[in-house]
């Protein structure tokens, strides 16, 4: 569902309570759930294939309808699309066949059937010399009635669902309009006497107008197929991106010997070879071998990466020329190109704000051209040149046929599903649409330190021995304790020693005073290492070495005292680095006018440093998480619509508490589901990127509804006639017809351009 979680429109059936975007869908829910939604096909349906999964359907304009079969939207008539994208589909939509054969079945009647409807208007011999008006009438009837019929018959199946369930819409339309042009030809073909003279022509003649219900038929049809194959577009990042995946992995049994297996057997813990040139089949961390990687189908960046033991490998990213042996972390649902496609596939699905502006327009629009309608046809019968029923039947007819609001549906779910995808293409995951409208008008960036701007991975930068301790001795006592310690930073301790060739000893009697640092006994000596707090604690007078602690901390360090014996022996900096793409980041997001704000658990020096080294615009240290989020809730407080970038879980009240949330896709799991956004790459740069995509994703959709709005508000009165006194301008069916479905491929079509849109 696309309603908020605080959203009141809820409703419960069977036992399950469902949320909709809106009162309206949830009234109509609430009064025939049976109609409205259905839960996907059980074992024991007798719908249900026993030999595979129950697949399920849903409205682009309607997440909330879901079916467990093709069919139309209840309440836009619209054709509903399957929820379960395969790489294996091969693009042959049900619904887009069916229409096609209608379309050409359709179109090789109308011809002939316009042939002989205005024969007389064309050079060469006419056919009223060749065919009596009722001979020619009795055969466009049968020309036009398998069109009006079975082409058509989809569209007075919603034209009645669409009545039945209270829910008018472009299908109503349609529907009084064929029919009326069909049905009122029908009888005058058969029964011409019955007619009065104000439906007759001059010549005496009951005019027929097959070629104009039969037109409109088909010119609608043919509105349909362009826009069912524009929507199934929409679905190919998708496919694309599930195309991606590996088929099958090499896995190497316990034994050593390796077997072929397919991906569903892969299991957690499986050590598989990843051959050159190979995709790597699940989400997995290297263990032997050392080869470069190309991610750029899941993060967009075309630089191969380097890889190694211990480093992280990414499904159906492609090996190049080494090989690799990986252990299997997270299979099928859980791997990053899986949640990928389920965070694109929602996002597609779901609703824009801005298209609460249609639904209201649409809730009102329909009626209001019906009885826009009635009002042409009382004029013209009444006021109108003879023969006046005539004229009242074309321009009531016309603007049925002009008014159809399909232009106006696709509007918004369009440009929203053509974004989504190309987001996907450019690693930036978008959860749903609001997060697209909000996130062109946010003003203020709100940034974790660790893990946002840094790479995450702390490093020991900096040793400072005292009188009398050697480097090695230093390192190599310290690490002994960090061995055994749970901190952060402990690893960087352990892994800087061992890079400059300092092995750790034993270290006995350990102990950890939380917020202070750790201490025991290595190879007989007495040691110490944490804060300052640390050393007043354990009374070790450590004044000789602050100053030259706070030059560090003014790099950017987070440095640690050692003592040995009672008497401090050292420092220790480690440094977070920064990530190369930051200072970029920052530069791009200031020119865009956004004020960045680093929010951040470490101590003052150490955050206001790098602030300095980056550019930042404030500064706020030693803040908790749910510090974090009630900065956020301050400056919304101050009119700023405020986006949070974090990777952590600490992270996740500020990410939910934000306009919207930005999580890095290399940070944890909570923080991408309270994030509105994804970075794959874990690249600030991905901010601009998608803020510039939903700055052309909104300038489209308002495009569209201009489209849309203006050319209802122009059609209308135009097909009712208001030229007609003044320059004796009057729409015919078959050119309303004809805008209608124009206007339906202008919006596909500035809809599509996004997909080429430079960001």
């Amino acid at each position: 569902m696309s309603a908020k979680p605080d959203s009141p429109h809820r409703a419960t059936h069977a036992g399950r309570e469902h949320v909709f975007c809106s009162a309206r869908c949830r009234d109509k829910f609430e009064a025939g759930p049976a109609k409205f939604l259905v839960e996907p096909a059980s074992a024991e349906s007798p719908i249900a294939d026993p030999g595979a999964p129950a697949r399920r359907y849903t409205c682009p304009m309607h997440p909330e309808v879901v079916r467990d079969a093709p069919g139309s939207c209840p309440i836009c008539g619209m054709a509903l699309e399957s929820l379960d994208v395969s790489p294996d589909d091969d693009g042959d939509d049900a619904e887009l066949i069916d229409m096609q054969r209608r379309l050409w079945f359709a179109t090789a009647l109308t011809l002939p059937l316009i042939f002989v409807a205005m024969g007389n208007m064309l050079p060469g011999q006419p056919v009223s010399s060749i065919l009596s008006p009722r001979s020619r009438g009795l055969l466009e009837l049968a020309l036009a009635t398998p069109v009006c019929l079975w082409s058509a018959w989809p569209f007075y199946v919603r034209a009645v669902q669409s009545v039945r369930n209270k829910s008018l819409n472009m299908f109503t339309l349609i529907g009084m309009g064929v029919s009326a042009a069909y049905g009122y030809s029908l009888i005058a073909a058969l029964f011409p006497a019955g007619f009065p003279a104000s439906f007759r022509l001059e010549s005496g003649e009951v005019a027929v107008y097959f070629e104009a219900a039969g037109t409109i038929v088909t010119l609608i049809l043919l509105g349909q197929v362009l826009e069912l194959r524009a929507r199934s577009q929409t679905s190919a990042a998708v496919k694309k991106l599930l195309g991606m995946a590996a088929k099958s992995a090499r896995r190497i049994r316990e034994d050593g010997t390796e077997e072929d297996v397919g991906l569903e057997a892969v299991q957690v813990g499986d050590r598989l070879r990843v051959r050159p040139g190979e995709k790597v089949p699940v989400d997995g961390v290297v263990l032997e071998g050392q080869s470069s990687i190309d991610e750029s189908m899941v993060t967009g960046e075309p630089i191969p990466v380097a890889k190694g033991a211990g480093d992280a490998a990414i499904g159906a990213t492609i090996n190049g020329t080494g090989s690799l042996v990986i252990r299997a972390e997270k299979v099928g649902a859980e791997t990053l190109l899986s949640r990928i496609v389920a965070l694109v596939a929602e996002a597609q699905r779901s609703r824009a704000p801005i298209q609460k502006l249609t639904d209201v327009v649409a809730g009102y629009f329909v009626p209001a051209v019906i009885g826009i309608a009635v009002i042409t046809f009382a004029l013209w019968a009444s006021l109108g040149p003879e023969p006046r029923m005539a004229h009242a039947l074309v321009n009531a007819v016309a603007v049925l046929i002009i008014a159809c609001p399909c232009a106006l549906g696709l509007a918004t779910p369009m440009s929203i599903m053509v974004a989504t995808g190309r987001g996907a293409s450019m690693g930036v995951l978008f959860k749903n649409a609001e997060a697209i409208e909000v996130l062109c008008k946010v003003d203020t960036l709100v940034v974790d330190k660790t893990g946002t701007l840094t790479e995450g991975a702390p490093k020991l930068v900096s040793v400072v021995t005292g009188d009398g301790i050697d480097e090695g001795s230093l390192l190599g006592w310290s690490a002994a304790l960090e061995l055994a310690s749970e901190h952060p930073l402990a690893a960087a301790i352990v892994e800087g020693a061992k890079a400059r060739g300092a092995a750790p000893s034993t270290a006995e009697r350990f102990s950890s005073i939380t917020g202070k640092g750790v201490g025991g006994v290595v190879d007989g000596r007495t040691l110490a290492l944490g804060n300052r707090a640390l050393m007043d604690h354990l009374g070790v007078n450590a004044s000789e070495l602050c100053d030259r602690a706070e030059e560090l901390r003014a790099e950017g360090q987070t440095v640690m005292f050692v003592a040995i014996d009672g008497a401090v022996a050292g420092l220790l900096g480690v440094a977070d680095p920064i990530k190369a793409s930051t200072p970029e980041a920052i530069r791009l997001l200031h020119a865009e006018g956004v004020r960045v704000v680093m929010i951040t658990g470490d101590g003052e020096t150490t955050a206001r440093a790098v602030a300095k080294r980056l550019e930042i615009d404030e500064v706020l240290a030693d803040v908790l998480p749910e510090q974090k989020a009630a900065r956020v809730k301050q400056l919304q407080a101050e009119g700023r619509t405020v986006a949070m970038a974090g990777d952590g879980i600490n992270d996740a009240p500020a990410l939910a508490r934000a306009d919207i949330g930005f999580a890095m896709g290399t940070g944890t799991d909570v923080a991408m589901e309270s994030a509105g956004v994804t970075l794959v790459k874990g690249d600030l740069r991905g901010i601009v990127r998608a803020r510039r995509l939903s700055r052309h994703t909104m300038a489209n959709i308002k495009q569209n509804l201009f489209f849309a709005f203006a050319y209802n508000t122009a059609g209308v009165p135009i097909a009712a006639g208001v030229l007609y006194p003044a320059f004796g301008l009057l729409l015919s069916p078959v050119l309303a017809a004809a805008a209608m479905s124009a206007s339906s491929v202008s919006v596909i079509g500035n809809a599509l351009r996004l997909r080429r849109t430079r960001v």
